[in-house]
């Protein structure tokens, strides 16, 4: 399925592909029981039978949540066009680059005094920070281990409730129905963070031997014709890798952007520039090919206010948005 990606990429995918054989067999709450005795099976809004096994076990990719950070004068290790995940609240900046987040998927935060979850989900290209006070108490996220989608599923550390990340929204426990409350960030190069928050920080590993930071385990992914571990519908007229701009109910192909540099739709105002690389393409996340940055904002007055987006793949658009209107 993947023949555009090089050996060691595809050798370290088919190991997957063997645990989504085992996660198609096993995708009921019988078999989970065992490793997830406090999360309540009865109640769920989505069909068991699309949960796969992503290969790894509960927390078996490590969040982060008491993270290390050093003053953006400081840092050394970061390329220029290195994608980082971009916030500010209440005057407080951090930059959470991909070469950390694609290792651990989750950073439990907080940040200008609100409690963060900072996600990335390789497989969606789906960064999204969302404030995780759930009924007004925090709360810390994991990983299960299990997609659907091609989506992380994450689950909340109090009552084992399973969440879909692109949705924000939680589908198995007791919290199921329950929405997070998604934050406007940007995916956006280092030098544009550093340029934009001189004074900010920006996160380091806690320890930097234990993962090759900086390298990409997903070599050629994003130049692949089909998704990984992916078994739902394609979308029609788009390639399913091609990346888009997703906001909501609609979302804008990256390509159609790219070749107008603005778009205006409503209130709502796209912009992309050159100047960061994919963190989903090289070895080395510092040499992915350029696939620009990207600023969702909303007229406010007389100015402009970021609003929350998604550069991810217009399958994972699709998969989840059904009825959602994809702009080609």
């Amino acid at each position: 399925m993947l023949t555009q990606l090089p050996a060691r990429s595809a050798l370290v995918l088919a190991l997957i592909s063997l645990a989504f054989s085992s996660g198609v067999a096993s995708a009921n709450p019988e078999y989970w029981r065992s490793e997830w005795p406090n999360t309540d099976f009865t109640k769920h809004s989505i069909e068991f039978e699309e949960v796969l096994s992503g290969g790894p076990p509960k927390d078996g990719i490590p969040s982060i949540d008491d993270p290390e950070f050093v003053p953006v004068a400081e840092m050394r290790d970061l390329a220029d066009n290195e994608p980082v995940i971009g916030l500010e609240i209440n005057g407080d900046a951090r930059a959470y680059p991909l070469r950390v987040l694609t290792w651990h998927e989750i950073v439990n935060d907080t940040i200008g005094g609100v409690p963060v979850a900072v996600t990335y989900c390789p497989l969606c290209n789906a960064a999204i920070v969302f404030d995780r006070r759930v009924e007004g108490k925090a709360t810390e996220f994991g990983t299960t281990g299990k997609l659907r989608n091609s989506d992380l599923i994450m689950y909340d550390r109090d009552s084992e409730s399973w969440w879909q990340q692109f949705l924000g929204e939680a589908v198995v426990g007791v919290r199921t129905g329950t929405q997070l409350k998604v934050l406007p960030a940007r995916l956006e190069s280092w030098a544009k963070f550093s340029a934009r928050h001189p004074q900010g920080r920006v996160q380091v590993p806690n320890n930097p031997n234990m993962r090759p930071y900086g390298a990409n385990p997903y070599v050629g992914y994003d130049g692949s014709r089909l998704p990984f571990l992916y078994r739902g519908e394609y979308p029609e007229g788009i390639e399913p890798m091609a990346r888009v701009i997703a906001i909501g109910e609609q979302a804008w192909s990256l390509q159609l952007l790219r070749g107008q540099g603005r778009i205006e739709a409503g209130d709502l105002v796209l912009t992309w520039e050159p100047g960061q690389n994919s963190a989903l393409d090289t070895r080395a996340i510092a040499e992915g090919r350029d696939v620009g940055n990207v600023v969702a904002q909303r007229k406010a007055g007389d100015g402009l206010e970021d609003v929350p987006y998604d550069v991810t793949f217009a399958f994972v658009f699709h998969a989840f948005r059904p009825d959602g209107t994809l702009h080609k």
